[in-house]
């Protein structure tokens, strides 16, 4: 369990993923939010302060990265991890850790608490 309760948005075009992060980050003791595409995450987020968004990379309309951005210019120092199935050789600046799908519980975990500094 975390010790620190943490806001969080993850975004993925894709249902299951979404719910089966929330479900995992919310019996750790987290607030979770989802979100379905890129443009809905930037209107939720208008709206909220989360502590770290977890996005998909390859969404339709909006990708991950092109995200990423638009959320770093809002707030800078605000982390965001990518979940993707195929990660890039280079991550993008504005992407703080790139999780490859499918991952582990513990690794999802190591990357939160890597992202936000309890490492």
């Amino acid at each position: 369990m975390p010790s620190q309760r943490r806001r969080i948005l993850v975004v993925d075009d894709e249902p299951l993923i979404c719910e089966s992060v929330r479900m995992l980050l919310s019996y750790d003791g987290h607030d979770v939010e989802t979100a379905s595409s890129g443009e809905e995450a930037l209107a939720k987020h208008n709206g909220a302060e989360y502590d770290v968004v977890i996005t998909d990379f390859s969404m339709p309309g909006m990708k991950g990265d092109q995200l990423s951005v638009a959320l770093k210019e809002r707030a800078p120092s605000k982390p965001v991890i990518m979940l993707t199935a195929f990660p890039p050789a280079q991550p993008p600046a504005s992407i703080d850790l790139v999780l490859t799908k499918p991952f582990f519980v513990d690794s999802l975990r190591d990357a939160l608490a890597k992202v936000l500094g309890k490492e």
